[in-house]
């Protein structure tokens, strides 16, 4: 429902829209990185493929029982929406302040950072030893040309109106799906199975590899549930902001059933694309390799050339035209990938706006009918990031805090049916009571494992939302 006086908001995505945003959202470049750094705490093809399938369980678990909420309650802002009506103003409050501040903002820096390293593969101009502009800690390269052009291109496209920003997604959405099959089919029919061969023999034998050195370490008993727990950061983050469709649910067609279907379909589509990656991944290449070896077999999974295993995998197949041919399908995908976010984003901040709780203008509607203030304060935030360079170390609090959001989101459905027994819900959480609370344990226990085992990537998560506190009252006040 739009502000008093203000557009409405235009209804706009189908079941195929909506869906295209879930996937367009979720593949980024982070399928073709995290598995190496996931190689190396695992040290197993056997258990790399496990945390990717529970990694998978829980998405798709979480998007189904995510459907409950949304078809009950299909406004713009989503996942804010529904913190705020299980529990209290200030819950929403830390949500969208955390999502603003990081989750959202922070995303949108790496990944348009990557699109502008990746498009340096095939521009050689384009790299960030060339500086343009040099203001001491702040040094503005020619990837900062590009990354942050993008950004203020897809800013600008979505503020043109929903279908612009859904044309604009599909588009790059079913580009980069099909690339991507095209690249699964070549790799599972003409690359070689050097990777099957050297793979059988520590297939099911945990292990961390010391990445100066390629030492491994033996992991045995309960310590292998704290690897697959510590891996999974990797995969989680991979997998994020399948929530994104939730937040323009007020631009969905009849969302009590497309919601629901999209979160479903969204998820599995994008999760059966990476599963089957890792099995490609570990087709072409072993796992364990050595960080000074001469080729990719050499290497193998675990120490690929900066942590580029799409590339090490394909290049049995296309030699050296690999590295462009990848470069080409992460340009096509971070670019995809951003306008979902972009897009999805700044509902959000709208949500928050109406109630007071971010900068009025965010509030307001363009004649467009989208959030256009919210586009660019959104732009002007993760632009700042992309300069400061700390995105990448915000993104290693993310999951975190993610998991923190998502227990809270499904542990609402428990207390609004407690709450709220007789309210309309045109579709019901699979598996409720059992399915939900499943997650919640595996999420918990994952968060209490990357407190006590990774304390540097998980408290500054948590010391971000905490902050967010005090700011909730004095941004009270000051609208007072």
């Amino acid at each position: 429902m739009s502000q008093k006086g203000q557009p409405s908001f235009r209804k706009s995505l189908n079941l195929v829209d909506s869906s295209a945003l879930i996937i367009g959202s979720m593949i980024g470049s982070g399928i073709f990185i995290v598995s190496a750094d996931m190689s190396r705490t695992l040290g197993s093809p056997g258990w790399l493929l496990v945390a990717w399938l529970i990694t998978g369980f829980m998405t798709i678990m979480g998007a189904l029982n995510f459907g409950e909420l949304a078809a009950m309650m299909p406004k713009a802002g989503g996942t804010y929406i529904y913190l705020r009506e299980a529990y209290n103003p200030l819950t929403g409050f830390l949500y969208g302040w955390t999502l603003f501040m990081v989750i959202q903002t922070g995303t949108i820096a790496a990944v348009a950072m990557a699109f502008g390293k990746f498009f340096g593969v095939i521009v050689p101009w384009i790299n960030e030893g060339n500086i343009l502009l040099n203001l001491g800690p702040v040094k503005f390269s020619s990837v900062h040309v590009v990354a942050i052009g993008s950004l203020a291109l897809l800013t600008w496209i979505n503020s043109r109106g929903i279908r612009t920003g859904k044309t604009v997604q599909n588009t790059f959405t079913f580009s980069k799906v099909i690339i991507l099959i095209l690249l699964l089919l070549a790799g599972f029919i003409f690359a070689g199975s050097d990777g099957f061969r050297a793979n059988s023999e520590y297939f099911w034998e945990a292990a961390t590899l010391d990445r100066a050195t390629g030492i491994v370490t033996p992991v045995t008993g309960g310590m292998i549930v704290v690897a697959i727990a510590m891996a999974m950061v990797g995969s989680l983050f991979t997998c994020d902001a399948w929530t994104n469709v939730t937040f323009a649910s007020a631009e969905v067609v009849d969302p009590s059933r497309t919601l629901p279907r999209s979160l479903f379909l969204g998820t599995l589509i994008a999760f059966t694309l990476f599963f089957l990656s890792n099995i490609v991944y570990i087709k072409v290449l072993p796992l364990r390799g050595m960080p000074d070896g001469t080729g990719v077999l050499e290497r193998g999974m675990a120490f690929a050339t900066n942590d580029r295993l799409g590339t090490a995998a394909i290049s049995s197949i296309f030699g050296d035209y690999a590295a462009i041919i990848m470069a080409v399908l992460i340009v096509i995908s971070t670019f995809g990938c951003n306008n979902g976010l972009i897009l999805s984003g700044a509902r959000v901040y709208y949500a928050m706006a109406g109630d007071g709780l971010f900068f009025h203008n965010a509030g307001k509607l363009n004649v467009r009918a989208v959030p256009g203030n919210g586009l660019w304060i959104q732009f002007a935030w993760a632009s700042l990031l992309c300069l400061s360079g700390s995105y990448s170390q915000l993104l290693d609090y993310v999951v975190f805090a993610v998991l923190l959001f998502y227990v809270l989101t499904i542990l609402a459905i428990f207390v609004l049916r407690f709450r709220k027994p007789d309210a309309e819900r045109p579709y019901r959480a699979f598996g409720y009571p059992f399915i939900p609370a499943l997650y919640i344990l595996m999420a918990v226990t994952i968060m209490i494992i990357l407190l006590i085992y990774k304390p540097a990537f998980t408290w500054p998560g948590l010391i971000i939302v905490i902050v967010g506190i005090p700011v909730y009252y004095i941004w009270r006040r000051l609208n007072k």
